[in-house]
């Protein structure tokens, strides 16, 4: 199984979609999904855990991929602060890097296929485990299947060719033990986490000062991410919503303010969340937003969250398709 479709005539890059602001939670769609991905960097409270997860939970799902996590009980305070809500419905750990899954209460009974899975392409460092690789979970809830996947890449600007080769090899290997070549496609795969790509081509003063002015989109055009995918490498044909906030690393800990150590480095939007729909014929998607959360101070990195609705077309229904067999017959 591939995620990427690496071996094609032709790429499309990443497209990159506008956010509806309007959401009416489910009434005119089949699932809402919030999404957050986040470098702890080994540290956490329970204030930040309920600032991730929020106080208005009108979502179907929750997925949080965490990186850098700590040792500390993350899903116990997960669920502390998800209790009236939602439960568990899966978990994908491997070390510092972990996926959890969750749903309303009794949402478990629309679960007919659930899957783990991870994949480790090494790397530990410092006194925090450093755990460089992906963690993954395959879900078909309400009849939309979706594959979740957290990943770690490698740090640092010029590592991009070992960044792309990890996206390529992670997609190539996931699941892949337990592939079904009779099993159906996902309807979506969403890739959150630290992927580390950076801002390059240009220095940390000027950077800053488009920043400061509130000019940071115009440093789109100098992301690793985009210009990679744009060059057919990796992410072909997956969708990102606009980058209208503010570059999510490297923030001195405990404040709002870019790294002043010795290294002095260019802010980048090193936490991302993709998403591709496998066939646009069978389901919509719709994002309605997509932005970092930057009250958020325990960390280097900013929380990035994601709000995104999915509607399968009733011609792709399995209930559609059992009545039309039977009309027709």
């Amino acid at each position: 199984m591939s995620f990427m479709n690496h071996h094609t005539a032709s790429h499309e890059g990443i497209k990159t979609v506008g956010v509806d602001n309007l959401c009416d939670f489910s009434s005119n769609s089949d699932l809402c999904v919030c999404i957050v991905t986040w470098n702890m960097n080994g540290q956490v409270s329970y204030e930040d855990i309920a600032e991730l997860v929020g106080s208005s939970r009108k979502f179907d799902l929750f997925i949080i991929g965490l990186q850098e996590a700590p040792r500390n009980n993350i899903l116990r305070l997960l669920q502390t602060a998800l209790v009236e809500t939602h439960i568990l419905l899966g978990k994908a750990i491997m070390q510092s890097l972990q996926l959890y899954v969750f749903g309303p209460k009794n949402s478990d009974l629309f679960i007919k296929e659930l899957q783990v899975d991870k994949h480790s392409i090494g790397g530990l460092g410092g006194l925090i485990g450093r755990k460089k690789g992906a963690v993954a979970i395959r879900i078909n809830y309400k009849d939309i299947q979706m594959v979740f996947i957290s990943c770690h890449l490698s740090a640092h600007a010029h590592k991009v060719d070992e960044r792309n080769y990890e996206c390529m090899h992670i997609s190539h290997s996931l699941f892949s033990k337990k592939w079904n070549p009779y099993a159906r496609p996902a309807h979506i795969t969403i890739w959150l986490g630290d992927l580390n790509y950076r801002i390059h081509g240009i220095d940390t003063q000027p950077a800053r000062n488009l920043i400061q002015k509130d000019l940071h989109e115009k440093l789109t055009s100098k992301d690793q991410l985009l210009q990679e995918a744009e060059r057919g490498h990796i992410f072909n044909g997956y969708c990102e919503g606009t980058l209208t906030f503010k570059p999510t690393y490297k923030y001195n800990i405990g404040s709002s303010n870019y790294d002043t150590s010795y290294k002095v480095r260019v802010p980048s939007w090193t936490d991302r969340v993709l998403f591709k729909i496998e066939d646009t014929q069978k389901i919509n998607a719709t994002l309605h937003s997509y932005q970092s959360m930057d009250d958020i101070l325990s960390s280097d990195h900013k929380p990035v969250k994601a709000h995104l609705c999915l509607k399968l077309n009733k011609l792709s229904s399995p209930m559609h398709q059992q009545e039309h067999r039977f009309l027709s017959r």
